[in-house]
């Protein structure tokens, strides 16, 4: 453990004074705000899950990719795309339950992963992949992160409107003439592409808490989407920070501290968000 109190605000400015920790701050940022600008969507349509099923998805694509010495972002995107369409086409052609083939999907396409690991004896990290090294971050992957961020960023300005009528009603955005099956495609790439950024930051796993856990605080804090996202964005993003001053400071595993950090402001918000905290409410009927 390190010492916390030093000379002055070095405590604050040492973590950061090593290059390798400034690449892990600014993606740590980026990731933060980005997921859950993504998942405000998932969880408006209670779809959150699918966060998830397509974080351990990916797993086949990178294991591919790393055997072939493609890009592994390039692999991880087609499989995990691939994965989310699968889940809507045995929803489409049975009477098998979104969560059921969710589940289906996440247990078969993680478990056909680690087979590839062991058969094509890639020399992928897996403890890695799961638990995410955010300190191994380069300023290529830093480049990387910024560009997907700003494509997202980019498209769900340029279409928030129409993503706003399909979260809440895709059944009256279809009556209007929206192309539905066009921005359900569109929604899905962006899932993807996030989780896709995020896996080396904080790990397959724990993408999602980063994904869910802000955007499910905000939605206990604000009633708005956009207000959610904001809020939702904020929380992650300090979030992350905060939970590097943890993994540098009491030397834990960066990935879980930003993971725990983000669930303790939930916990807050749970009990004390000024209209649905669980203490706020006995207060306010008391």
């Amino acid at each position: 453990m390190k010492p916390l109190f030093t000379n002055g605000m070095t405590w604050l400015t040492q973590p950061f004074s090593y290059e390798f920790m400034q690449n892990a701050l600014i993606a740590g940022i980026l990731i933060g705000t980005l997921c859950p600008v993504i998942g405000a969507y998932l969880v408006v349509q209670r779809m959150s899950f699918l966060g998830s099923v397509v974080s351990h998805a990916v797993l086949p694509g990178l294991a591919i990719a790393h055997f072939w010495q493609w890009p592994l972002a390039v692999g991880a995107f087609v499989i995990g795309l691939c994965s989310t369409f699968v889940t809507a086409w045995i929803g489409t052609q049975s009477k098998v339950k979104p969560d059921a083939a969710m589940t289906i999907i996440l247990s078969s396409f993680f478990a056909l992963g680690i087979v590839l690991l062991s058969v094509l004896q890639t020399q992928l990290n897996l403890e890695a992949l799961l638990f995410g090294d955010i300190l191994t971050i380069t300023r290529a992957d830093v480049w990387l992160i910024l560009a997907v961020a700003l494509v997202v960023f980019t498209a769900i300005k340029a279409f928030y409107k129409e993503l706003l009528y399909f979260t809440f009603d895709t059944a009256g955005a279809e009556a209007i003439g929206l192309p539905v099956q066009l921005i359900n495609f569109s929604l899905m790439a962006a899932i993807t592409l996030t989780i896709v950024a995020g896996i080396q930051t904080v790990g397959v796993i724990l993408v999602v808490a980063l994904m869910v856990t802000p955007a499910v605080t905000a939605f206990l804090l604000v009633k708005e989407l956009h207000w959610m996202m904001l809020v939702g964005a904020a929380l992650g993003a300090l979030g992350s920070v905060l939970g590097m001053y943890v993994s540098f400071y009491l030397d834990m595993p960066c990935g879980p501290a930003i993971a725990l950090v983000v669930f303790g402001f939930f916990i807050l918000a749970f009990l004390l968000s000024p209209k649905q905290g669980m203490l706020t409410r006995r207060f306010q009927t008391s």
